[in-house]
């Protein structure tokens, strides 16, 4: 067993192949942590002292200590991890330890620890999900009424641990915003909280529901703690150190305009915060995040497929599209190697512009006077797949939706709803809103050939309120305090989408956008395979944001474009090469307007394409290592894949800052058979010890260098 109890089961202890968490539980219902890092024996787990510091009468008379579960009132002050009332009154609850019971499911043991309030009136249940092969644990709570007066939900989180004091630890997170997303900051944590968040219906491109806490750790030794929120609604993660040296670590549903309300007999389930730790610095902690998205997080049906080169046509014909313009876009995209074609925004209603249309999930005639049918037949017959793009949860207030049911986007009544790129936001809590978005996209797929789903989310949500239309006027329905749930009702609505198109149509590949990188979690990453990292397409822009990106996501996920030069967004120029070898770090697709590559850039882009074919699969399934980083001082980013067998590996190498003149640069290399013999591009050859220990040498000459190497074990 992974999971089991010392010291009459008062120590629970949960074991991974390399870790182990322990936590003590008290008679009262505190959970107090007592270690989390590497696997020790059973007789260490029971020599480890709860960590407890005496105090005055302003600290709980228990002293003060790390917890695994903070119920709100008491002598703490940290985040709660529950926080509860009920309609008589009564805004605090005396949990009690009941019972616990252990299970399995699929590749998790669960821990459950069972608390009750006084009266048995309610049921709470903390959950712990132990996944032994990925080094990986899940956290949630579920709480139950099961006989009281109906009980408001004002806080629930998923995660709550905490770190001893006499150390110092640093807290790594990804900020940013749209076209500049996945930012990697890191910073010492000093008495205070620190809190990174989101409050706008979806995961934002601010920050993202992941953490990393170290101890001193670098790229490659050292120990990590972290952890991924599943969740692409509001969330939020507190990161504080108190007065006497704890660090305390919560996370889970913001509690920002939340409330849930349970009625006898109703129970309330947060979403899981996974959490994980790793002895070899931040790439094993990447490894472990990677590994266990590739097995246990994303969609099974193509978890284990390689990604297929993909061509765009957005930024070749943005809303002018037409079926023979994309059938032109079709054969050039096939003849330079695409595999799939994706149809982007402007096919359906009245879609001229960002200004009507959205909603209105019909072919548009003039611009397809045959329907898809024959694009799809073209493009079929030029060996590629069909997809297409849908942004469902939107909708123009020049749309057929909106004229027949203006009372299903979120507004406040007497007030001006905000528009935002001229939209609405739909409110997907409802169900008849639900029924018309899978009837309408159920249509494309049983009446067309479509394998992709590009499923875009362009505007964050404003005026959070539920209304009806009366005498013409929006009316609210319901009171401000049961409104609140309809943040978590929009991301149920969400998900029961995804599913149902992910269970009637396995083979359908959905990538998840929002803006680029708005919309990036593993809640919708267990429904969507792949995801829109940013918007922003510039070649060197994308270095540091897929840096970062790679911290907490697996490269096969990332879809990274080449798109025209000068780029759109800052009419930099870069050479072709340059914008390849960067978007080859993840999942490839070009987004260019091939109408205006001239045929040795096609030809060109052809041989890249082909090398990608050849080199794919030990991008997307092997493991990924950070060389060196857009910031550092050898002014090289670069990136290091090895296949699961070490018999070949990738190394791209990009300038990314040359400054006073050419300099040579040297770079060891990681994760290969030190005792093999491998051979680099077909030249030289060596052992993967030289090549980890002394490395190899690039010369760095000229902006915008660039190179990928090959490495490949020979007998």
């Amino acid at each position: 067993m992974n999971i089991f109890t010392l010291d009459n089961n008062r120590r629970f202890v949960l074991e991974t192949r390399r870790t182990a968490y322990v936590f003590d539980r008290h008679d009262s219902g505190h959970m107090q942590h007592i270690y989390w890092g590497k696997k020790l024996s059973k007789a260490d787990y029971e020599a480890i002292d709860a960590f407890v510091i005496p105090h005055s009468s302003f600290e709980d008379s228990r002293g003060v200590m790390g917890y695994d579960f903070i119920p709100w009132g008491e002598l703490v002050y940290s985040e709660p991890t529950l926080k509860v009332s009920n309609t008589t009154g009564e805004r605090g609850f005396d949990w009690k330890f009941q019972d616990y019971k252990i299970s399995k499911s699929g590749k998790a043991e669960r821990l459950s620890i069972q608390l009750t309030d006084q009266e048995n009136r309610y049921l709470l249940e903390l959950h712990y999900d132990v996944y032994p092969e990925y080094d990986m644990i899940g956290r949630s709570q579920t709480i139950r009424n099961h006989a009281g007066e109906t009980l408001h939900l004002e806080a629930a989180r998923s995660l709550q641990v905490s770190f001893t004091p006499s150390q110092t630890y640093q807290f790594s997170h990804l900020a940013g915003k749209w076209v500049g997303e996945f930012q990697l900051i890191q910073e010492e944590i000093r008495e205070g909280r620190k809190t990174i968040d989101s409050r706008r219906g979806s995961t934002s491109h601010h920050a993202n529901p992941w953490f990393a806490i170290d101890d001193g750790a670098d790229e490659h030794h050292g120990n990590v703690w972290f952890g991924h929120f599943a969740y692409s609604g509001n969330w939020d993660l507190h990161v504080e150190k108190d007065a006497h040296g704890f660090v305390h670590v919560s996370g889970g549903l913001n509690d920002f305009d939340f409330f849930q309300s349970l009625d006898k007999n109703e129970s309330f389930e947060t979403p899981v915060f996974y959490i994980g730790c790793s002895d070899k610095g931040f790439t094993g902690m990447s490894q472990l995040s990677h590994t266990f998205q590739q097995e246990v997080i994303l969609p099974e049906e193509h978890r284990h497929q390689t990604r297929k080169v993909l061509y765009n046509s957005w930024e070749a014909t943005y809303f002018e599209v037409s079926a023979a313009d994309q059938m032109a876009l079709a054969e050039k995209a096939a003849d330079i190697g695409c595999e799939m074609f994706v149809v982007d925004d402007g096919w359906f209603g009245e879609r001229h512009s960002d200004e009507a249309g959205l909603g209105d999930w019909e072919v548009n005639k003039s611009k397809f006077p045959e329907g898809l049918d024959p694009l799809i037949k073209r493009v079929s017959e030029l060996g590629m797949d069909f997809g297409i793009w849908v942004e469902p949860e939107m909708v123009n207030e020049d749309s057929q939706l909106f004229r027949q049911h203006p009372d299903w986007i979120y507004q406040f009544s007497g007030k001006t709803t905000t528009k935002a790129r001229n939209q609405f936001v739909l409110n997907f809590g409802k169900k008849e809103v639900q029924e018309y978005i899978i009837k309408s996209l159920e249509q494309l797929m049983d009446n067309h050939n479509i394998k992709f789903f590009k499923w875009d989310m362009n505007r964050a949500v404003s005026e959070p309120g539920l209304t009806e239309m009366r005498n013409g006027k929006a009316v609210h329905t319901s009171s401000p305090a049961s409104q609140k749930s309809l943040w978590q009702d929009h991301a149920d609505g969400l998900y029961r989408v995804l599913d149902h198109l992910k269970k009637k149509y396995p083979s359908l590949l959905i990538e998840t956008c929002s803006g680029g990188g708005g919309r990036i979690d593993l809640g919708v990453l267990q429904r969507t395979d792949q995801f829109w990292t940013s918007d922003n397409t510039d070649a060197v822009d994308r270095l540091p944001i897929q840096y970062g990106c790679s911290y907490a996501y697996n490269a096969k996920t990332m879809m990274c474009w080449v798109t025209d030069s000068p780029n759109w967004l800052n009419q930099r120029k870069v050479p072709l090469s340059y914008r390849f070898h960067s978007a080859m770090m993840g999942s490839l697709g070009i987004g260019g307007n091939l109408n205006h590559w001239p045929d040795e850039e096609k030809e060109e882009a052809a041989q890249w394409i082909s090398l990608y074919k050849q080199i794919r699969e030990v991008v997307q399934e092997g493991t990924q290592f950070r060389i060196s980083s857009p910031d550092s001082v050898q002014a090289v980013t670069s990136m290091q894949y090895v296949s699961k067998d070490m018999e070949s590996s990738v190394v791209f190498l990009l300038e990314s800052g040359l400054k006073y003149g050419a300099r040579p640069v040297r770079l060891k290399l990681k994760g290969l058979d030190p005792e093999a013999v491998y051979q680099l591009n077909n030249e030289k050859t060596a052992s993967g010890a030289y090549f980890m220990n002394i490395g190899i040498d690039w010369f760095l000459e000229k902006q915008y260098q660039s190179e990928v190497l090959q490495l490949k074990k020979i007998k």
